[in-house]
């Protein structure tokens, strides 16, 4: 059985509660509990993030003579 950790400062969704959602792993997805009031969402691992700077519109490139 995976161990569950506490989630500090965090709000369960459904009954509001703060410091009551738990995330433990089962098969190989992420489950998040709330101990108050039995809240349950899973979540597989998020997509890989897109480059940083890919909204960013280039001005002009400086170039040191």
């Amino acid at each position: 059985m995976q161990r569950k950790r506490f989630i500090a400062g965090a709000v369960c969704p459904q009954c509001q509660a703060q410091d009551t959602l738990a995330v433990g792993q089962e098969d190989q997805e992420d489950v998040f509990t709330c101990v108050k009031c039995g809240y349950r969402q899973r979540q597989s691992d998020p997509p890989p993030a897109a480059p940083e700077r890919q909204d960013e519109h280039i001005i002009g490139i400086f170039h040191p003579d």
